[in-house]
């Protein structure tokens, strides 16, 4: 086999045997082997696509999550429609805490029988009893998927209550501060 062997401006023409120890290694290190640019060349284009990979996955994860809010939205507010043709009112509930609220919501909805069957289909990973676990019976809360209480506000000059989910940043306030999530 004939290897060309380079060294400094002389090229010589020799078998493999022939070429001088040196030229095989430099043959080998430039033919076959790395250098350490290409290997961080690499390693930058595999961390790029990692960091594209996890963010893509975190904007899904969010959007299930609002996805699944909205969906228990849509069952409190059958339930809380079929409250309100039983009895001609809504659950009362202005309390500065949305832990109370969201307890006394739970309670008057699961008082009645209609109301009730609609409560069972939401998901039990979202009902909990964290505010008050001493009190028996439990009195339950709903929570968002992320670990939030869900806020239930009625005023009497509302045609219908408002629910509130504080959303990814678990802040929620008076205010709409962007990323809480609202029945209406």
């Amino acid at each position: 086999m004939n290897i060309e062997c380079r060294m400094s401006n002389i090229q010589i023409r020799a078998t493999s045997d022939a070429c001088p120890e040196h030229c095989r290694r430099e043959r080998r290190a430039t033919c076959y082997g790395m250098t350490l640019i290409e290997m961080l060349v690499v390693l930058a284009v595999i961390v790029l696509l990692a960091g594209i990979v996890v963010g893509v996955g975190l904007g899904i994860e969010n959007q299930s999550k609002k996805k699944a809010v909205k969906a228990a939205f849509a069952l409190l507010e059958s339930a809380l429609q079929e409250y309100y043709d039983f009895t001609g009112m809504f659950p009362a509930a202005n309390d500065a805490d949305p832990n109370v609220n969201c307890e006394i919501l739970y309670a008057a909805l699961d008082s009645l029988p209609g109301s009730r069957r609609i409560l069972e289909n939401i998901s039990e990973k979202i009902i909990h009893n964290k505010f008050n676990p001493a009190v028996v019976p439990p009195i339950y809360e709903i929570y968002d998927p992320w670990g939030t209480v869900i806020d239930y506000r009625y005023i009497a000059s509302d045609s219908f209550p408002r629910l509130i989910s504080a959303g990814p940043d678990k802040k929620t306030g008076i205010g709409f501060d962007g990323d809480n999530i609202t029945n209406r």
